[in-house]
C-alpha cells in the first residue's frame, strides 16, 4: 500500500470517529499531524475490537493479532495500514513497542473486568488505555522538560475519567460499570441499579451526589495535570490543552444538565468544538 494510502486510512479513521481529539490535531505541522493521527487510528482499531466483537474469543484472537502486528511493526514487516503508518513515525517520535502493547493490555481488561472494586484499580485501566497514550502523544508534540511526561500521563487520566462520566449509560447497556464499586456502595447504590439504569435512579439524590463527586475528581485531575506542565513546553503541547478545553466544557455541560448520564449522552456540536479549539489556540499564541 502506498504511503499516502495508509496515512489516508488513518485520516479517514480519525475523521469518521467524530472525536474531540480530531479538533486538537488541526493546528499541528503536517508531520506531527500524520504521527498523532496514526497513533489515534491505532487506539481506535484496538478499542473497536473490544466494543464491536460480541464473541469474546474472537476479540481475544484479534487483540493477539495486533500484539503480533506491533512486533512486526518494529521489525519493518507491518501489514495493517495503521501499523505501516505508525512504523514511519514510531522511531523518530520515540514511541516504544512496550507502550503500544500496554494500550492493548488496557483494552483486554475490558474482556476480563466489567466492574472495578475501587479507584486504585480503575486507575490501572485508565493509565493503560489513556495515560500511556498521553505519554506517546507528548513525544509526538515535542517537549524539552521531562516533567512534561508527568503532565501527559495525568492529562490522559483526566480524559479517561471524562469519558467514563459521559458514557455511564452507554457502558451500562454493555453491562460495564466503571464507577468504583466502593464509591457506589458508599452512596447507597448498587452496580445493578446502574446496569438497569432508569430515570428514577438518575433523578435520585444519591446518584447526583455520586456523579458530582466523579466530575469534581475529573476537574481536579485536569488542574493537577496543568500544574505539572512546564512553561517551556506549553506551546508545543497545545493539542492537549485544546482537548482539555473541549472536555472541561463537556463536563460543565453534564453538571449543568443534572448529570443525567444514565439516560442520555451529552455531547458538543462539531461547530462548538471547532470554536473552542480555535479560541484556545489563539489564546496560547
Amino acid at each position: 500500500m502506498a504511503m499516502k494510502d495508509h496515512h489516508q486510512y488513518c485520516q479517514d479513521k480519525a475523521a469518521a470517529s467524530g472525536s474531540s481529539f480530531y479538533y486538537s490535531f488541526m493546528f499541528l505541522t503536517p508531520e506531527r499531524r500524520r504521527a498523532i493521527t496514526a497513533l489515534y487510528a491505532y487506539c481506535r482499531e484496538v478499542d473497536d475490537i473490544v466494543d464491536e466483537c460480541s464473541d469474546e474469543g474472537v476479540a481475544r484472537t484479534k487483540l493477539d493479532w495486533w500484539r503480533q502486528e506491533v512486533g512486526r511493526l518494529y521489525e519493518g514487516r507491518a501489514q495493517h495500514p495503521v501499523a505501516r503508518a505508525l512504523a514511519e513515525v514510531a522511531g523518530p517520535c520515540g514511541i516504544t513497542q512496550d507502550q503500544l502493547l500496554e494500550v492493548i493490555a488496557g483494552m483486554a481488561m475490558d474482556l476480563d473486568y466489567n466492574r472495578y472494586p475501587d479507584f486504585a484499580t480503575l486507575k490501572v485501566y485508565c493509565h493503560r488505555v489513556a495515560g500511556v497514550v498521553g505519554l506517546m502523544s507528548a513525544r509526538i508534540f515535542g517537549f524539552t522538560d521531562p516533567k512534561t511526561l508527568d503532565y501527559a500521563a495525568e492529562l490522559g487520566l483526566a480524559f479517561q475519567l471524562t469519558n467514563i462520566i459521559r458514557d455511564v449509560g452507554e457502558d451500562a447497556r454493555r453491562n460495564r460499570v466503571y464507577l468504583p464499586l466502593d464509591e457506589l456502595k458508599a452512596a447507597g447504590l448498587e452496580a445493578a441499579q446502574i446496569v438497569h439504569g432508569s430515570a428514577e435512579t438518575e433523578a435520585g439524590e444519591p446518584f447526583r451526589k455520586l456523579m458530582q463527586a466523579q466530575i469534581d475528581r475529573a476537574l481536579a485531575t485536569y488542574d493537577r495535570a496543568f500544574a505539572l506542565l512546564p512553561a517551556a513546553d506549553r506551546k508545543a503541547q497545545i493539542p492537549g490543552i485544546i482537548m482539555a478545553a473541549i472536555y472541561r466544557t463537556l463536563l460543565e455541560e453534564i453538571r449543568a444538565d443534572g448529570a443525567r448520564v444514565l439516560t442520555q449522552r451529552t455531547s458538543l456540536t462539531p461547530l462548538r468544538k471547532l470554536w473552542i479549539a480555535w479560541k484556545t489556540w489563539v489564546r496560547k499564541q
